[in-house]
């Protein structure tokens, strides 16, 4: 992350917010919605997250309503919103919404607009816009963090670029609690998707482009409840507990910034985590590293750093550009700006103590290019486990078994986060477009149309597909939802 330095602006955050009703977006329809009903054939379920689960699998297990016969059919409209989606929508269906039922699409900007928008005519039901929000919109201060719904499918948690995590009704949007989780909002971003689980809103935080310090990598669990902050976990000076102010810590960085941000095992409720550059020395920094946490954020239970940590974080190759890849029966795999992917089994992060090293397996990315997006783990109905990444030269598929990866195919089509649904393989392509495969041999199926981004990533539930537009970096107020339905 310490590519090229960009001046961090400097702004003054308040802690008022204001939600407001709003009429129908403005759009652009290539066909109208169909009765303002889910199309026959599919079925009605919730995508409450990045990732789809709280393991971060990115494969859905629910029927879609679209497989390869149909989904050349598919009917795109383009809702416009004022504010860029670099990131994943949510969608809950048949909830209650300004006094009526609707399936609905929950998307974040990037300087904390929370949109509601009618996933059957692309309305937008309510807006929510944090305070202090004309003080950083065209600023480098952004969040590219996904919402994440409350299991009781009545609230949302949505994160801003003040530092602030927010509980937001989703009848109205208005704010239920307001929960701050760095004393630096200026140096520490909030840019990995939000998480749940055990009644805990679970965010991480790390640092802007440029790596200006001071910041520190941390995990922050918060009681979904009561917006009590419940622990926090630094990466760095990781004997003291809760928010510090980072210039109290003597250093810099780790940043947990991977899309996925932690993934929970959700056998055990355990967190895991992977750090960017930063010291490394195995008791009270662990820059470049997975590490595995409690369910509380307490006590690190597992860890694991490359035997050439020291190397990686003088080169700027962080482990963590992407989030630790739960694979089953306790493989984790870890990519990283080397172009490389490590295969930790259970012995290489559960040893005693803090040790380098150990690696199961190490493969290259799908173009030995750096990894910045979250791999899918997709368990076959064959029973067969199965990988896909995709990076800024391709797209590549393996199976899982002994351990270890084994390459089934790849192509040369780049690809942000791969996400499996009704046995079809989505990938984005953030130069534009949204391609279609047959998991299992990497044929293509279709391309769908819809403008470029950046971190995008889609979700394909209740026959239709939704996949924002847009790029952070680009420091703009306005961007799309691309909504593909059955005609």
């Amino acid at each position: 992350m310490r590519s090229v330095l960009i001046a961090i602006v400097a702004v003054a955050f308040g802690g008022i917010s204001c939600s407001e009703a709003a009429p129908a977006g403005a759009s652009h329809d290539s066909t109208q919605p169909p009765n303002g009903q889910p199309p026959s054939g599919s079925s009605s379920h919730d995508w409450t997250r990045f990732g789809w689960d709280a393991a971060r699998s990115n494969a859905s297990t629910d029927p879609t309503g679209i497989d390869s016969t149909n989904v050349k059919t598919l009917k795109r409209q383009e809702v416009l919103l004022d504010g860029t989606i670099d990131a994943s929508p949510i969608y809950l269906h048949g909830v209650q919404v300004n006094g009526a039922a609707h399936d609905v699409f929950v998307v974040t900007s990037t300087y904390g607009k929370t949109y509601a928008i009618d996933a059957n005519d692309g309305s937008i039901l309510w807006k929510f816009t944090p305070d202090g929000y004309n003080g950083v919109a065209g600023s480098n201060l952004v969040t590219t963090a996904t919402p994440v719904a409350d299991p009781d499918r009545q609230s949302v948690y949505a994160a801003s670029p003040d530092g602030n995590i927010r509980k937001l009704a989703l009848a109205d949007g208005r704010v239920v609690w307001t929960t701050s989780i760095t004393k630096r909002p200026d140096r520490e971003k909030i840019a990995s998707a939000l998480n749940f689980d055990r009644g805990h809103v679970i965010a991480t935080t790390g640092g802007y482009i440029g790596d200006a310090p001071p910041y520190q990598g941390h995990v922050a669990l918060i009681d979904a409840a009561t917006g009590n902050l419940v622990s926090v976990w630094n990466a760095l000076c990781s004997d003291r507990t809760g928010l510090i102010d980072p210039s109290s810590c003597p250093e810099s960085d780790a940043a947990i910034w991977g899309r996925a941000g932690a993934v929970v095992d959700p056998a055990t409720g355990d967190i895991f985590v992977a750090t960017g550059n930063a010291k490394w020395d195995g008791q009270t920094y662990w820059g470049d590293a997975v590490i595995e946490l409690d369910p509380t954020a307490t006590h690190i239970v597992g860890n694991y750093t490359p035997s050439n940590t020291d190397q990686l974080n003088a080169g700027d190759v962080d482990v963590g550009s992407t989030s630790p890849v739960l694979l089953g029966n306790g493989v984790v795999a870890q990519g990283g700006k080397d172009g490389t992917i490590r295969v930790l089994g259970a012995d290489a992060v559960r040893q005693s103590g803090s040790h380098r090293g150990g690696e199961a397996q190490t493969v290259p990315t799908p173009s030995s290019s750096a990894l910045f997006t979250a791999p899918a783990v997709w368990h076959a109905p064959s029973g067969t486990t199965w990988m896909f990444a995709g990076d800024g030269g391709g797209t590549a598929a393996w199976t899982v078994s002994g351990g270890q990866l084994h390459q089934a195919w790849k192509n040369s089509n780049r690809g942000t986060s791969p996400v499996l649904a009704g046995g079809l393989l989505y990938v984005f392509d953030a130069n534009g477009g949204l391609r279609v495969y047959q998991p299992e041999s990497g044929v293509l199926v279709t391309t769908l149309e819809c403008g470029g981004g950046h971190w995008n990533s889609p979700i394909i539930v209740d026959g239709m597909i939704a996949i924002p537009d847009g790029n952070s970096n680009s420091h703009a107020t306005g961007g799309t939802l691309n909504i593909f339905r059955l005609p």
